[in-house]
């Protein structure tokens, strides 16, 4: 792997070579660019609405689009980022092995993480599109799937290669020329845990796929491929100028990031990770360098360099300066926007490990990388850039032994995070933030399947960080097992809580305890591997809140009434961090009191 690529074009190659470019009209280049975004967005419907497995069903942890023959992204659905962002890898991945036998009719399946899967659960799909005899694109969707057999069920963390994680599918044609493979796909199932889901979400992933492809040939009857394709092109040059002029507004020059450390590796408890971000703004182009993070570690917690750093970097760049709330202009989401954002990071470094190491738990580590860009350009970005969040995704993994002791259950689980505030709003609160853009799974579902009870689950106590722009607030979850349940977690509690910018003060770190409120409380790492929890336990998960934005002493004194009205700021804390006196009788703001505290 070449430590360092663009996060798109030069490693997708350049536009088909089956087509001529033509002028397109501007109308018609709209009707096309809008029949693309729809394409995509009902590809996503079909594939949660038909999966079996509540991460894509219920989280919507998935992506999908179109792309051409090298694999440039010509659309992708309103997801999970990460998920569309390295569906191109997975093409290339792909190509690397069949670049040249594709047929009508062919399905690819594809796991492997070495060779541009995000990583091993996020089962690809991909069915390459053929017009007038002539392959012109490909059709392609991912998502994550509930387990891939492997050391543990869902989630592994303290495994020793890459072929521990789980079954590798290395651009595998499940069907070929229209000839399903049933040999297989049984084998396939044959070794996972969770054969009936993995099933239904393989059919689910298939039927997102053939919906792309039928919508998309259809697309191209009706205008023809030229004209589709020179529109295609039109829309990426487009949103790669949008783009580029927005990073020519930021000074060149070199911008680094507070050097933030993770939790641990899984195995090594006393070794924090360290995470050095640099960004590096040259003439309308943006390199994150990753030089002096740890080196790789010898656990899952390792990160995928193609299919995981290079589309974060893309998206965290595209959404600091393409905010849709601040953008008038349309600009849809496509190859153009992968093409100004590089990243860099040493091979052998958690950020580019040297293969067979297992890199399946990397979701914290590429959450941590965006939330230190925002860091990083907060200076020249004060009106975009957002202080720290909860940054660690919290995936964690429920399993037992099924009644009749002869199959597994297997339940992943994301818990909501928030949020760090910035100039102008206050963080968001409960709510998966950056990489990630989950939905919340709901407590129904775990309870009709499994044999868990939902104790608690709301906003956290603790109050949110102080600041003119408070933070967002993180999720509380706990869980009572009914029967022995065995957990695994890929989690981070942010031991260096997120950041507060601009005088704002920093969040509040997460937890894991077991057995909450009784005399064998223990405090959990954030990442376990097979954690025993017996029936009758409890786990209670706290999300890391985000870090407030600017100082306290200028939040609106009815917005802090506000906070103290809804119970997420007392009193107390509303005189001693904002230096608003609050009337405890009438629950009112005293304005001479607090004029006179704020004066002082």
């Amino acid at each position: 792997m070449t430590a360092l690529d663009p996060a798109g074009v030069s490693l997708a190659g350049t536009a088909p070579e089956n087509f001529a470019s033509v002028e397109v009209d501007p109308i018609t280049l709209r009707v096309i660019g809008g029949a693309l975004n729809s394409i995509a967005k009902e590809m996503a419907q079909i594939l949660y609405r038909m999966a079996y497995s509540s991460l894509i069903r219920e989280s919507e942890d998935l992506g999908a689009g179109i792309f051409d023959v090298h694999g440039r992204e010509l659309c992708e659905s309103d997801s999970t980022p990460m998920h569309c962002g390295s569906i191109p890898a997975y093409i290339r991945g792909i190509n690397r092995k069949l670049a040249g036998t594709y047929q009508p009719g062919d399905v690819i399946l594809h796991n492997h993480p070495y060779h541009g899967a995000a990583h091993s659960p996020d089962y690809g799909i991909m069915i390459p599109i053929f017009f007038g005899g002539e392959h012109v694109g490909f059709a392609g969707c991912t998502g994550h799937v509930s387990d891939i057999g492997g050391n543990f069920p869902g989630l592994c963390m303290d495994v020793v290669d890459v072929w521990a994680e789980g079954k590798l599918l290395d651009s595998v044609k499940i069907y070929d020329a229209g000839v399903r493979n049933g040999a297989l796909i049984q084998h396939i199932l044959d070794n996972v845990r969770t054969p009936e889901q993995n099933a239904g979400d393989l059919e689910a992933l298939i039927a997102c796929a053939r919906l792309g492809e039928r919508r998309f040939t259809a697309l191209l009857e009706r205008y023809g491929l030229d004209v589709v394709l020179s529109a295609a092109d039109k829309w990426m040059d487009y949103s790669e100028e949008m783009l580029r002029r927005r990073i020519r507004e930021i000074p060149d020059g070199s911008y680094e990031a507070p050097v933030s450390f993770l939790d641990d590796d899984g195995k090594n408890r006393d070794v924090p990770l360290k995470v050095a971000v640099t960004v590096k703004v040259t003439d309308g182009d943006i390199v994150v360098d990753l030089t002096d993070s740890h080196e790789q570690v010898p656990t899952a917690f390792n990160v995928p360099f193609e299919g995981s750093v290079l589309p974060t970097v893309a998206s965290a760049v595209r959404t600091l300066l393409l905010d849709e709330a601040l953008t008038e202009e349309f600009v849809p989401q496509n190859d153009g926007c992968f093409r100004p954002a590089k990243a860099y990071a040493p091979e052998g470094t958690l950020f580019n490990p040297d293969f067979p190491a297992s890199c399946f738990a990397r979701f914290s580590q590429i959450n941590r990388i965006f939330d230190s860009m925002n860091l990083a350009l907060a200076d020249v970005l004060p009106d975009r850039a957002v202080a720290g969040s909860s940054a660690a995704l919290c995936a964690i993994a429920y399993s037992g032994l099924a009644a009749d002791g002869q199959s597994y259950w297997v339940y992943i689980e994301i818990n909501e995070g928030s949020y760090g505030a910035r100039n102008g709003k206050d963080g968001m609160d409960c709510v998966d933030a950056l990489m990630a853009n989950t939905r919340n799974n709901p407590i129904e579902e775990l309870e009709l399947n499994h044999s868990m009870i939902a104790e608690r689950y709301e906003l956290r106590d603790e109050p949110p960080a102080p600041g003119q722009y408070r933070g967002g607030i993180g999720s509380v979850r706990q869980w009572r097992m009914l029967t022995d349940t065995f957990i695994g977690s890929e989690a981070d509690n942010r031991s260096d809580p997120p950041r507060g910018l601009a005088g704002g003060h920093d969040g509040v770190a997460g937890s894991f305890t077991r057995n909450v409120a009784t005399d064998r409380e223990e405090l959990l790492h954030s990442k376990v591997t097979q954690e025993k929890c017996a029936a009758g336990d409890t786990l209670e998960i706290k999300l890391p809140s985000g870090g407030g934005y600017g100082d306290p002493r200028e939040r609106d004194q009815d917005a802090v009434l506000e906070d103290v009205l809804d119970d997420y700021v007392s009193i107390a804390d509303a005189r001693r961090h904002y230096g608003v006196v609050i009337d405890p009788s009438t629950l009112t703001v005293d304005e001479p009191a607090t004029a006179k505290l704020r004066g002082r």
